[in-house]
């Protein structure tokens, strides 16, 4: 009976990648009953003795206890306390997938081969939606029907959510792994760059700097360290810029507004934009359209700009809680019931969570949690490194997390359900793949 479930929760498992284009939701039922499986799993079988011998596990669980006894000392208990007890459901998605849901690497395979066919779709989706562009109204509808509510910004197939470029990018490598172990697909140089190229190019347009900018950094790690296709990669990248310098030239999203004010404050770039008030006539309307402030603003202003503001208050929060910080989930609560740093957030409301997973457990968990987190990452790491698979998945995989866990960018809260659920699938899926051994 327990080997039936086991194989209806592996296919749930293999199906997350699609589901959480769909939302948090789907999602988050299947790691949660799945998760639970997994624990009567080990215990039925008494597998557990296996799990508990690996130390990145028991780094995992003191890792959790440390967020359950920071609760103790947070502002809001409720908050802190739940979400704490709860985060175990993401914690221990990177053992259920390696232990049980993905073992198999005809599985493993299956997983890949769906994250490449989504990735693709996911990008020419986006691209569609791209082109699909109006002057006066911004861009379009995607093949399904989604239409960004922001101006100039994509959706993509998530709906009103601005996420495929943070898809694309987190997930898009794993398609390039499932090139490498295909027999038919490996040598194939210029499937790996029209690949790779447009995954930069689509990253790029979405407007999701922080997207682009870890992808952009992932195929140069993988330029420098991944022997044997430096050439793909390098093409990916000529190809892509060159593929961008066009579109910027000719795309009229680029080209058909005059600058009428650029600040670093939230849509802070306001454009004119021009078009022809109908299809009948000549004549040139126009209209005044609020953007992302531009990186440069970003940069110059950062004290006052949103970015600036929140990481400013989180780290007064932290300063002022510098052991324990103010309790997990604890950074919206705080800021908007404590007068002393509700005013600290001058030009913008309180945000829901500091926007930097570092940061977040720095003022959230204070220095106890911070430092546990440290080691599991660098517990993660020595996992893969020391794990029994080639050196070119172990190369892929540390990419990845790279791109996950770099330290200087925007980020989601990890204690909420899509960024937590995305983040620690991908721990699982870079933990398997680093096993993954080419057959003789």
């Amino acid at each position: 009976m327990i080997f039936q479930i086991e194989k209806f929760f592996k296919y749930l498992f293999l199906f997350i990648p699609l589901f959480l284009i769909t939302g948090p939701a789907v999602p988050d039922i299947i790691i949660t009953t799945s998760v639970i499986f997994s624990i009567f799993y080990f215990i039925f079988l008494k597998k557990y003795q296996e799990i508990l011998k690996i130390n990145f596990f028991k780094l995992t669980i003191f890792f959790w206890g440390s967020l359950i006894l920071i609760s103790f000392f947070s502002y809001n208990k409720v908050n802190s306390f739940q979400d704490s007890i709860i985060f175990i459901r993401f914690l221990l998605i990177p053992f259920s997938a390696y232990f049980i849901f993905i073992k198999s690497d005809k599985i493993f395979k299956r997983l890949l081969i769906l994250i490449l066919i989504l990735v693709i779709f996911v990008s020419i989706d986006t691209l569609f939606q791209f082109f699909n562009y109006n002057p006066e109204t911004g861009f379009g509808k995607d093949l399904i029907g989604f239409k960004s509510d922001w101006y100039g910004r994509l959706t993509g197939p998530f709906g009103d959510e601005l996420i495929p470029g943070s898809y694309i990018s987190k997930f898009g490598l794993f398609g390039y792994a499932y090139f490498i172990i295909s027999e038919k697909f490996e040598k194939n140089s210029f499937i790996h760059s029209i690949y790779l190229s447009l995954l930069f190019v689509v990253s790029y347009l979405t407007g999701e700097r922080m997207a682009f900018a870890t992808y952009a950094l992932g195929l140069s790690f993988l330029l420098i360290f991944l022997d044997g296709y430096r050439k793909s990669i390098f093409v990916s990248i000529l190809l892509g810029l060159l593929t961008l310098f066009i579109i910027i030239q000719l795309h009229p999203f680029y080209n058909d507004f005059k600058v009428v004010e650029s600040t670093q404050y939230h849509q802070g770039l306001k454009v004119e934009k021009f078009y022809k008030c109908n299809d009948t006539t000549e004549e040139v309307c126009s209209q005044i359209i609020e953007l992302q402030p531009s990186f440069k603003e970003i940069i110059s202003n950062f004290n006052t700009s949103a970015y600036g503001e929140i990481y400013s208050l989180s780290f007064k929060m932290f300063a002022d809680n510098p052991i324990t910080g103010i309790g997990i989930n604890n950074f919206k609560y705080i800021c908007e019931t404590n007068d002393n740093y509700k005013k600290l957030m001058i030009n913008y409301n309180c945000a829901s969570h500091p926007h930097n997973i570092y940061i977040q457990w720095l003022s959230e968990g204070g220095l106890f949690v911070f430092f546990i987190f440290i080691f599991y990452l660098f517990y993660l790491i020595n996992f893969i490194i020391k794990n029994e698979g080639e050196k070119k998945y172990k190369i892929i995989s540390l990419v990845i997390l790279l791109i996950m866990f770099w330290p200087i960018m925007s980020t989601g809260s990890l204690v909420k359900n899509w960024y937590g659920i995305i983040t620690f699938f991908i721990i699982g899926i870079s933990m398997r793949l680093s096993k993954f051994r080419d057959i003789d």
